[in-house]
């Protein structure tokens, strides 16, 4: 059973993706908050799988919750998925980096929904990952970065495996194109993960790009 986590300042939405998710046989919302506070005190309580996190909210906002979540050992196993009224909402890639696992617009369909959620809960690929790779590229190249990412601590391999992570390929998806077992795959990402102290596979992406190891011209989707 997928436990989630809802965080929105309006109501009817929270009832509206109440209703959606707990149509489904595998999950089920533990918690409502209505602020970013309230997002933090809950997932301490609860320990959902994941924090569907409004990134705009009175008080403290979803960022911040984001960022108070991901600080915490104790809730190492949460993944925040934040939600945003538009595709490339300026807020997006401070909310990765800040340990958010992917996002999703406020308007996308039920079944990409449901599907994010449940992509989320098992730490695989990013949500949407063609609008995360532009949107994180367009952000990158707006900013120079002095950032040391400890790429060079690095084998070949791992470095090949986290650019296709930051392309938005699944472990299956980068067994497939390296053509080795989605098992092996799955090792090269922990371990890269480990090295770059990356809490999950959102911030390898940041780090990606930051690093220069790809860039929105020399990522496009396989």
């Amino acid at each position: 059973m997928i436990r989630v986590l809802l965080a929105d300042d309006q109501a009817l939405i929270r009832a509206g993706f109440r209703a959606l998710l707990e149509a489904e046989d595998d999950i089920e919302v533990v918690a409502e908050a209505a602020d970013g506070a309230q997002a933090v005190e809950l997932a301490v309580r609860h320990r959902p799988d994941v924090v569907l996190l409004d990134i705009q909210m009175p008080g403290t906002d979803g960022i911040e919750a984001t960022r108070r979540i991901a600080s915490m050992p104790e809730l190492a196993g949460v993944r925040v998925v934040m939600l945003t009224n538009y595709g490339l909402d300026e807020y997006v890639f401070e909310a990765l980096r800040a340990g958010a696992g992917g996002f999703l617009v406020k308007d996308t369909e039920p079944e990409d929904l449901l599907y994010g959620v449940r992509v989320a809960a098992r730490g695989d690929a990013l949500l949407s990952p063609a609008i995360t790779r532009r949107l994180i590229g367009e952000f990158v190249a707006r900013r120079p970065s002095a950032f040391s990412s400890g790429l060079e601590a690095l084998t070949a391999r791992e470095r090949e495996v986290v650019a296709l992570v930051a392309r938005g390929l699944s472990n299956d998806e980068i067994a497939a194109h390296m053509m080795i077992s989605p098992a092996t795959a799955k090792t090269h990402v922990s371990r890269a993960m480990i090295k770059l102290h990356a809490r999950d596979r959102a911030q390898l992406v940041v780090l990606a790009y930051e690093s220069g190891l790809v860039s929105p011209r020399s990522a496009p989707p396989l």
